[in-house]
């Protein structure tokens, strides 16, 4: 794979969202669409297609990553549990397809959660979130730079660089 793929250059320049923060392997970026607060996409910072090529050391650093993100959330937004998903499965409506290794991380809640003055809530509780067809929820650049503090006060990163800039 070439590394010229449209969305590794998109993942490694962080215009898939806001930067929250990074280890040895991972970047950890705001989703653009917080209909369940604090969603996140989690990429591999390699050139990778194939959850099976994972090296050692990645996979450990990404049990590490999972542990800490799932932890802030928590107490950041009090989420009931998380969903984690590998799915890929738009890199592949284009010819040629061109997938790069990374994570869906979406929290969940069984209450809504207010945050900002806004209240969010999660309408497919119990359920995957692909049952919810609403529209994305439109935040203003500034709305979602204060998730991104509020999950920053509770993320604690010690590999890599933790990006703790607005």
């Amino acid at each position: 794979m070439s590394l010229e793929c449209e969305y590794f250059e998109r993942i490694k320049t962080h215009q898939y969202g806001e930067l929250i923060g990074e280890t040895e392997h991972w970047l950890i970026i705001l989703a653009p669409d917080q209909r369940n607060l604090g969603t996140c996409v989690v990429a591999l910072k390699r050139d990778e297609k194939e959850l099976s090529r994972l090296k050692d050391e990645e996979w450990a650093d990404f049990s590490q990553l999972v542990k800490k993100l799932e932890s802030a959330m928590r107490k950041a937004f009090n989420s009931t549990h998380f969903n984690w998903g590998c799915l890929m499965n738009s890199a592949y409506q284009e010819d040629p397809p061109c997938p790069h290794l990374h994570w869906h991380f979406i929290p969940r809640y069984k209450n809504p959660v207010e945050f900002n003055g806004k209240i969010f809530d999660d309408p497919c509780f119990g359920k995957s979130t692909m049952y919810n067809r609403d529209p994305p929820i439109k935040l203003s650049s500034n709305f979602k730079t204060e998730i991104k503090k509020h999950i920053l006060k509770y993320l604690k990163l010690k590999s890599g660089r933790d990006d703790k800039s607005t």
